[in-house]
């Protein structure tokens, strides 16, 4: 059954909106972006957010004792990694703290390169549409989904484009471990609390149907 994972919170009002319908994950991104979230920002939706929601630190090229003090203060659960990070600089940080890891696989117009199977360092990746614009994707598209429908290796985050248009289709074609919605569910920028509610409703809907 697919999870949902809400991503790029960054008000109170995010934080009441996910609390009415509790996700399975939400991000806090800690990366260049105008949803941007500072150290006392993240601790402050995090005390305030339902413990059964699991959050995620959303990091670009970042030190590693940075996102290894953010992991130790409990303000995440789970590191994604949406840079060039390579293995030395993955298994650096699980030695430090042994955090879950989340790496993106960038998609654009081709099949993507995977890590091979015996892969032990990421614990999940997150697949995500990638353009000449938004090379760290965040481009609001989808990429083809038939390029990773046959992808079992590891549990992924599908990610890139997501809305309540759509997820349906998503979960219908893939059953990803999890959907990963950010732009999709806001208006006018900004996170949308019926919108949230009507893109937790759905893949909900459709785990039911898929049991």
């Amino acid at each position: 059954m697919s999870k949902v994972k809400i991503c790029g919170l960054s008000r109170t009002e995010d934080i009441a909106a996910v609390n009415e319908v509790l996700p399975d994950f939400v991000g806090f991104v800690f990366a260049p972006s105008r949803r941007r979230v500072d150290f006392h920002t993240a601790a402050m939706l995090k005390v305030n957010l339902d413990l059964r929601v699991k959050t995620v630190g959303v990091f670009v090229n970042e030190i590693v004792d940075t996102v290894v003090q953010i992991y130790r203060h409990r303000l995440i659960d789970l590191v994604q990694l949406h840079g060039d990070e390579d293995d030395e600089y993955i298994r650096r940080l699980k030695d430090l703290c042994g955090c879950p890891v989340i790496k993106v696989i960038c998609v654009g117009d081709s099949p993507p390169a995977l890590p091979p199977e015996n892969d032990c360092l990421r614990d999940f990746l997150i697949f995500d549409t990638i353009s000449a614009s938004a090379r760290r994707g965040g481009t609001g598209k989808a990429f083809d989904w038939n390029m990773v429908k046959h992808y079992r290796e590891k549990p992924y985050f599908l990610a890139g484009g997501i809305s309540a248009d759509n997820v349906a289709d998503a979960v219908g074609l893939l059953s990803p471990f999890c959907v990963d919605v950010s732009s999709g569910v806001e208006t006018d920028g900004v996170k949308d609390a019926d919108k949230i509610a009507e893109f937790v409703r759905i893949v909900r809907e459709v785990n039911d149907e898929n049991r």
